[in-house]
Order: C-alpha cells, then sequence, then structure tokens
C-alpha cells in the first residue's frame, strides 16, 4: 500500500481548506470515503489496508474537522456536498464510487441526487433520508456551543457510537481524542446541516446502484431509518449489521465484506 498527499488540501469557492489525502495504487478505481459528524478522515484507518487491495482511496475532513478550515455559522448540506465536488473537480476526477457513514452518508446521497455523472456505485451506512423533527437540534446546538469544552459531547458521542463493552477498547480511543480536539463550531455547523436537510423525497432520484449498510442496535440512525432509505432508493439493498452507529469499527470484516462484495462484483 502506498500513501500520499497526506497533508495536502484544497481551497474551496468560499474560502475554506478542505484536507484530503490518497492511500493506495494509482492504477485502481477511486473510492471516496466520508465522514461522521465528530470524526477525521483517521476513522476509517482500520479499513484502508482492505480497501486498498482494490481501490485508490481518497478521504477528506469534511469543513469544521480534522485538518480541514472551521468557519464560523450553520453549514448546509448543499455547502457539504459541493466542498465534496469541488474536491473532485480540483484532483481531476470525473467519476469515484462513494462510501459515507452517518453525516458521511448524507452527503453521499447528495451526491447521487445532485452529481449523478459523479458516481459511480454507492455504500450508505448508518444513515438516513431525514432526521427530523428539524426543531430537536436546536437545543443541543445552542447547549455545546455554550459549553465550556467538547468533554461532555465527547462522552455522549461514544456512547452513541459504540456498545458499552467497547468504550475502554483501544479502538475506540483515536475517536475520543478526535472528538476532543474537535471545535465546537464544526459539530455545531454539522449539526445545522443535519437538522435543515430532508431527502426522502428526493433521493428517489438517486441513479447509482445502492448499498445501504444498517445498524440493528443503531440509536443515531436506526435500522428503520436505513430500511426506509432503501425502500426510497431504486433498486437499493440493503444490509444490516449486529452493530451500533460505528459499523465499520465494531463489526469491521463483515463492513468490509458487504462493502467490498458490493462494489467489486460484476454488473
Amino acid at each position: 500500500m502506498t500513501a500520499e498527499n497526506a497533508d495536502m488540501g484544497i481551497t474551496t469557492g468560499d474560502g475554506v481548506r478542505i484536507a484530503y489525502r490518497f492511500d493506495g495504487d494509482r492504477d485502481k478505481p477511486v473510492l471516496l470515503l466520508s465522514n461522521s459528524i465528530g470524526t477525521d478522515l483517521h476513522m476509517w484507518d482500520g479499513q484502508v489496508p482492505a480497501l486498498t487491495e482494490h481501490f485508490r482511496v481518497l478521504r477528506y475532513d469534511a469543513r469544521g474537522h480534522g485538518a480541514s478550515d472551521v468557519p464560523s455559522g450553520p453549514y448546509s448540506l448543499d455547502r457539504l456536498g459541493r466542498d465534496v465536488v469541488e474536491l473532485l473537480d480540483a484532483l481531476g476526477l470525473q467519476r469515484v464510487h462513494v462510501l459515507g457513514l452517518s453525516l458521511g452518508g448524507i452527503v453521499a446521497q447528495w451526491l447521487g441526487i445532485h452529481v449523478p455523472e459523479r458516481v459511480d456505485r454507492l455504500v450508505l451506512s448508518n444513515t438516513a433520508a431525514n432526521l427530523g423533527p428539524a426543531d430537536q437540534w436546536d437545543q443541543p446546538i445552542a447547549d455545546l456551543l455554550a459549553a465550556p469544552d467538547m468533554r461532555a459531547t465527547a462522552e455522549r458521542f461514544l456512547n452513541n457510537w459504540f456498545p458499552p463493552h467497547m468504550l475502554q477498547d483501544e479502538v475506540v480511543e483515536p475517536f475520543r481524542r478526535t472528538l476532543l480536539a474537535t471545535k465546537r463550531e464544526g459539530v455545531a455547523g454539522s449539526w445545522a446541516a443535519v437538522r435543515d436537510y430532508d431527502l426522502r423525497r428526493t433521493a428517489a432520484l438517486i441513479e447509482a446502484p445502492t448499498l445501504v449498510i444498517a445498524g440493528e442496535h443503531d440509536t443515531v440512525t436506526s435500522a428503520a431509518h436505513g430500511k426506509e432509505l432503501a425502500e426510497i432508493v431504486p433498486g437499493a439493498s440493503l444490509t444490516i449489521l449486529p452493530t451500533v452507529h460505528m459499523a465499520n469499527v465494531e463489526a469491521q470484516p463483515e463492513f468490509l465484506e458487504a462493502v467490498l462484495t458490493f462494489l467489486t462484483e460484476e454488473r
């Protein structure tokens, strides 16, 4: 496996730096990975070795996270989606596979809807077409921006992402460190995008072959959310894993088997 551009970035049309990196051989098809709120591109570290056997993997830090800039104020799903399009444009990538988890899965839906010509196959993991009602997000956003730090939010996220028996595992510790290092404005801005989006109608416009992965015990984006999404997207298949929210970490072998089988099968 080769790594390149570990500290590279592009600047979007509104002046925000988006950090990215490639892993894998240049002659392989590109697989774009899109992350959850409160994480950076390292949330996929455990899966990259297996994925790069088949793909050149492109990861990026969403605005407000990791090594990308953290603009203040609410973000919109349209802006988060355009960040990806501008990244692909800057890298000269016309068409890629896309795998997104949680907010990354919402962004991946946006890409499938709005720039279908850029998406080959689509994997939507632990995500939803809508996470309403919208007003449920207002108080958490206000509370986070008023909090002294990310400690309480970090522990709440971890408890929502992983089963109790994993919370002290060494695999979870990098997620805790990333959450504590993430600026509150980045999480609050991203929550605003989640608050304001609703793709329950437009996800029916997705043309790409699509796999939906849901967690049986996910309390963030439930198995019911996954089933609903798979019913909306034409021809989508559904895989339910016995996990909470971070299915890629909690059930890595099963997750990778589902993803790689779907992305590499002949059509």
